[in-house]
């Protein structure tokens, strides 16, 4: 993550929504970290309950944040992006920080 990245402030995504990975995620997501939803699936802590926050989330949401585990995040993490492969806004991120896309 570098200085211009808004999730360095933002954490929203890590506030909201429930964030479930696959058992083989487990080879780099601490298993201390998760609740097993079955046999193949964990979800992180602190996202199968209201309202959701990441128990990997470190920091005020909206002020200044950091995820623990960054280099390490599960997969649907790190899909999650304030802008698509693209380069378009994604808008499921602005909507979250009650913000309006900018152009693309």
């Amino acid at each position: 993550m570098n200085a211009g990245n808004s999730c360095l402030t933002c954490g929203a995504c890590c506030a909201h929504f429930r964030i479930v990975l696959h058992r083989e995620e487990l080879l780099h997501v601490p298993l201390k970290l998760t609740n097993q939803l079955n046999e193949q699936s964990f979800c992180m802590k602190g996202t199968d309950v209201y309202p959701p926050r990441c128990i990997a989330l470190e920091g005020e949401v909206g002020q200044g944040v950091r995820c623990i585990i960054y280099a390490d995040r599960p997969q649907v993490c790190r899909e999650f992006n304030e802008y698509e492969l693209d380069g378009s806004p994604n808008p499921s991120c602005f909507k979250l920080r009650g913000m309006v896309p900018p152009p693309h």
